[in-house]
């Protein structure tokens, strides 16, 4: 069952990357258009239909040994975000770095790198599948999400888990990048608050102090540099409205299996 999960993993990714290439090549007059975005989203929502009826959403996605691991893993995207905030933590070894977790919770919290490191923890050998057409398997630890949602609570209108980062988004703009998944991908025991790769401390280039792994997920979905976890309803008034960077510019929301 892992094999048909990563293969249409991949499948989707070369099509969401084909998709995304067209875009930028001019195909934007399509999504400025009255007809185009809501073809897009009924495949998406078919999609997603399709998934869900004919997969658990508990199942798991492949994990693999530490033979397998790759010799490198790409920093993809923001390399260090062009944020004097977070270059102040970064130069403190982010002893100073604090989780604010909101939104939609009974119990809101502050969470520091070690109050992270104080909740349940796993650690999972996973291949990570870019729209870019790589990939590249590596081992993360880190705080389970279930573990920090149990903690603050979410009320019965929750719906999704906002990530809120410290890199800027692109083009000039001074919100910052996010990335959103929904309760049933934030509890799921794979989705982990990453703090480590590789067996040792998560570095700059790939997203520390904490990065998102919901491992059944393409790669544009992990998002880096979190700063800020905020649980809501819908995405009504959070940037460009839907769930994230990407889907902001016309990528699927759904980019799971």
């Amino acid at each position: 069952m892992n094999g048909t999960h990563d293969g249409r993993r991949r499948f989707l990714a070369r099509g969401i990357g084909a998709a995304g290439t067209l875009f930028v090549a001019g195909c934007e007059r399509l999504s400025n258009s009255d007809w185009f975005p809501k073809v897009l989203s009924a495949g998406e929502k078919a999609s997603a239909a399709v998934a869900h009826a004919i997969t658990s959403r508990k199942s798991m996605a492949q994990e693999f040994t530490d033979a397998d691991r790759s010799p490198s893993f790409r920093s993809n995207g923001t390399a260090e975000p062009d944020s004097d905030t977070y270059r102040m933590l970064a130069a403190n070894g982010f002893a100073d770095y604090r989780l604010e977790v909101g939104g939609l919770v009974a119990q809101p919290a502050s969470l520091s790198l070690a109050d992270l490191r104080a909740l349940p923890s796993r650690t999972q050998i996973t291949r990570h599948d870019c729209v870019e057409g790589w990939s590249a398997i590596a081992k993360w630890k880190g705080a389970r999400l279930a573990a920090l949602l149990e903690a603050v609570r979410p009320g019965p209108e929750a719906r999704f888990v906002v990530f809120h980062c410290a890199d800027p988004m692109e083009a000039g703009g001074t919100s910052p990048y996010y990335e959103s998944i929904d309760l049933e991908d934030a509890f799921h025991p794979q989705t982990i608050l990453a703090y480590e790769m590789n067996d040792a401390v998560l570095p700059i280039a790939n997203g520390a102090p904490i990065r998102l792994r919901v491992e059944r997920q393409l790669g544009y979905k992990h998002a880096k540099y979190v700063m800020r976890i905020e649980v809501v309803e819908s995405f009504v008034g959070i940037a460009g409205g839907k769930g994230g960077y990407w889907e902001d510019q016309g990528y699927q929301w759904f980019a799971g299996i």
